[in-house]
């Protein structure tokens, strides 16, 4: 754990409570209670100036600059900013998909290595984040993304000026590089800006724009490659980097910050984080430091929800988008507009599942600790993602078992598969992110770096064996192979870290 001087100056995020003190949610409730008794009467009556109230947890220093402490609006817009940006990640893997035909055509490379392209940047996303998350603790994030937003324009208008395959496919991985910081670092975002009882539903927020991402890309740029040609799909992607820059220059305030022992130089108002570039953490940066993350391979409660939730999304958002593009054009004649239509089932899904993952499951911990007097065990949390793993599991039979029988002529039928798919991915999706942060929020920002090389690597393995395992075992054997997998890596691993996760702990 990267620490700096003091008690409470965790690098990763802004609790100021470490692994063991987070045990059980009694201990929790003691840590918060004893920490309002010791502040000064000043501070008491800051807080209560600015929240209205002192059950704040966790507890915020006497200091405007203090993110817990910004009003309402600049938390929501900073979250709105950087969810965005997290959003373009996953927007720019899968902005090619309906575009398959069109790019095979234009580069004379077969369908499958056109695939490439997305499955390229769906690796480099997962494994860019080990870089930027020790700058990210140095510098701060704001820096970082600004960084981040430039290079990724640059990447793009590459891609679009591209003359071959292996150009495009070098220009794609620079701009996976670039784009990934938002994708990984959003849970640090989220755990420094926001107080606990709202943590899952902001968390979705994120979680949420991250999924839609994938299926909302191919949904617009259908349109686009129909339109005005597959390469405006590049010079889009760079037009809005160039306009989340400006928004995020202006608007986006810096969102790490040192806790109350720590004695370096501090801001002391949000203007000073959106004008004044410095180092934050002066912690030396050791090579160990890009390799820290990948720690919690060794702590169930974070590798466990990982894979649970890689494989659903493997399954539940993956397989569906590589699938459908490279699937409808020959077997229903669609053109890319017509491709990117069918996505529209993964974008309701998706919204709907959000609702239970995010604002459900923040409400089912707040009525849990009512009925017990007590914070509840984050495994408490657990139970929503059964919801989740089961309308995955049932999505992903309706669309292979309703595509296997619709012959040559299109139906509606596998999108509903593919919607409520989506909806039990998405809810997996903010549950498992959330219980992994709730049990070492001090360290939010590895976490979330962990899971998304997890799934990103997961990802990235799956459109090289989809097609054969369809061709070889039919739709109905690769929903068989699908269902197995995620009972087996899903599922049951759920019921073993609710089990044993207060010991793992």
């Amino acid at each position: 754990m990267e620490k700096t001087a003091g008690r409470h100056q965790h690098v990763e995020g802004p609790s100021a409570a470490s692994p063991r003190q987070m045990e059980a949610g009694t201990n929790e409730s003691l840590s918060a209670g004893n920490e309002v008794i010791r502040l000064s009467e000043e501070h008491r009556q800051y807080l209560l100036a600015r929240h209205g109230t002192l059950d704040l947890d966790p507890i915020p220093d006497m200091n405007d600059a203090d993110p817990y402490n910004w009003p309402r609006w600049r938390k929501i817009i900073n979250l709105a900013l950087v969810a965005f940006h997290a959003m373009m990640s996953t927007f720019t893997a899968a902005a090619i998909l309906s575009a398959f035909i069109n790019i095979s055509t234009d580069l004379h490379v077969s369908l499958q290595r056109t695939s490439y392209l997305v499955s390229l940047f769906i690796a480099v996303l997962g494994g860019a984040p080990l870089f930027w998350r020790p700058l990210c603790n140095r510098f701060g994030r704001r820096p970082i993304f600004l960084i981040s937003l430039i290079c990724s324009l640059v990447g793009n208008v590459g891609c679009a000026k591209s003359p071959s395959y292996a150009t495009m496919g070098l220009c794609r991985a620079i701009t996976a590089f670039f784009i990934s910081p938002a994708a990984a670092m959003g849970s640090a975002v989220v755990a420094e800006t926001f107080f606990k009882k709202n943590r899952a539903h902001c968390m979705g927020a994120w979680t949420l724009m991250v999924t839609l991402g994938v299926p909302a890309a191919p949904f617009i740029f259908g349109f686009v490659a129909l339109r005005v040609g597959y390469r405006w799909i590049y010079w889009t992607l760079a037009i809005v980097n160039a306009v989340q820059f400006i928004l995020y220059f202006f608007l986006g305030p810096e969102s790490l910050y040192m806790r109350k022992d720590f004695n370096g130089q501090q801001v002391t108002n949000v203007k000073q984080s959106l004008f004044k570039f410095t180092r934050i953490n002066p912690t030396p940066l050791k090579l160990l430091d890009f390799f820290q993350p990948l720690r919690y391979v060794m702590k169930p409660c974070v590798l466990i929800p990982a894979a649970a939730y890689a494989m659903i999304f493997l399954w539940g958002s993956v397989m569906l988008t590589i699938e459908i593009p490279q699937v409808y054009p020959k077997k229903f004649d669609l053109n890319t507009q017509e491709v990117g239509l069918n996505f529209l089932g993964l974008i309701i899904g998706s919204v709907i599942g959000e609702q239970v993952g995010g604002f459900i499951s923040d409400r089912w911990m707040l009525l849990r600790a009512k009925h017990t007097g007590q914070p509840p065990a984050p495994e408490y949390r657990l139970w929503l993602s059964y919801i989740g793993h089961a309308l995955t599991i049932c999505g992903i039979v309706v669309f292979a078992i309703q595509l296997r029988n619709s012959g040559d002529k299109w139906d509606i039928t596998p999108i509903v598969g593919s919607a409520i798919a989506a909806a039990g991915n998405q809810i997996v999706t903010t549950v498992n992110i959330t219980y992994a942060v709730d049990c070492y929020s001090e360290d939010a920002a590895s976490v979330g770096v962990f899971i998304t090389f997890v799934r990103q690597i997961w990802g990235f393995i799956g459109p090289f064996w989809f097609p054969q395992m369809f061709e070889n075992c039919g739709w109905a054997g690769g929903a068989g192979i699908a269902v197995a997998l995620m009972v087996g890596v899903s599922v049951v691993p759920t019921m073993l870290v609710q089990w044993r996760g207060l010991a793992w702990r």
